[in-house]
């Protein structure tokens, strides 16, 4: 693929950065501070890290199911695992629980997570089978009493997938992924949301993990699609970019100038004659982009963690 292949919007060739063959590749993440991708192999039960200036590539396997890992200002990743919040040590691949999550709600799961400009995690729970309304929205902070304060936002979810947060702060996005919705909350300063609404719904495909760009473009893996969907602020779907695999999962910007966008994508649910016809399914893939992504945030803490 090249330039004009996605009317401008993308300024080089489309390459897998790792095949690595995922089963349920997710939730990359770029590290500010160490210049490096993380992302997630969910039913893997993997961490991986890319570093891409020197291709290092490393990995770490998890006693249970990472749903997404943010970074924070230490050493430390905030993972969120089946069962709650945990701190991941990629020193010593070590994860330690911090913070059960639902645990009247055995039947779910963490799935997607994302930190605001602010410091503040943003993540969903949803059904592990997939067949029941039990999914939530969560945001956590650190307060000063050393303690993550999880707080309910929304619910009614099968598959919640995001969020993320528009460029002036003032719009948070979160996905109905079973109901093929983007929703959109107006998000106040103090981290409350209001005024749900529906911002987009796919026609084809189920949306997943979903990033604004710093003109607040929404780039959105599609599961079941085969590309990443694009959607102007307005809610106008652009041209989408289609990736070599049918279940296109998340993207993440990165880079010193956070034009290389990253895309997860998953063998899951993927039959043997999509895979030979597909063999790059389930790696991470970059591209470079015209406009730059969100610089990423790393977890605020209030007070330090003693390691």
């Amino acid at each position: 693929m090249t330039a004009s292949a996605l009317s401008g919007a993308v300024s080089g060739p489309l390459v897998c950065a790792w095949d690595l063959k995922a089963e349920l590749g997710e939730g990359p993440v770029w590290h500010e501070v160490e210049q490096a991708l993380f992302f997630v192999d969910i039913n893997g039960r993997a961490i991986h890290r890319l570093d891409p200036a020197t291709g290092e590539k490393r990995s770490w396997t998890v006693p249970g199911r990472p749903g997404f890992v943010v970074p924070t200002p230490t050493r430390l990743l905030l993972c969120g695992m089946q069962d709650g919040l945990h701190w991941f040590d990629p020193a010593t691949g070590t994860c330690d629980l911090d913070t059960v999550v639902e645990p009247e709600r055995p039947g779910n799961r963490l799935n997607d997570g994302w930190v605001d400009p602010t410091g503040r995690l943003w993540f969903g729970t949803m059904h592990d089978a997939e067949s029941e309304p039990t999914g939530s929205l969560y945001s956590v902070a650190h307060g000063a009493d050393g303690k993550l304060h999880v707080v309910r936002h929304d619910e009614g979810y099968v598959v919640t997938n995001g969020p993320t947060v528009s460029p002036d702060g003032t719009t948070l996005y979160h996905n109905d992924s079973a109901n093929q919705l983007i929703y959109a909350f107006d998000l106040r300063p103090d981290g409350q949301l209001a005024n749900r609404r529906v911002f987009a719904r796919l026609a084809d495909g189920h949306p997943d993990g979903v990033v604004a760009d710093s003109a607040g473009v929404l780039w959105v893996g599609t599961w079941q699609g085969g590309r990443v969907s694009r959607f102007a602020p307005d809610g106008t779907e652009l041209e989408p970019l289609p990736i070599p695999a049918r279940n296109v999962t998340k993207v993440a910007f990165g880079g010193a100038d956070h034009r290389t966008l990253f895309i997860t994508t998953a063998r899951k649910d993927t039959d043997a004659a999509t895979l030979a016809e597909l063999p790059l399914t389930g790696g991470l893939f970059s591209i470079r982009v015209t406009t730059p992504g969100q610089a990423q945030a790393a977890f605020r803490l209030d007070r330090s963690i003693v390691l």
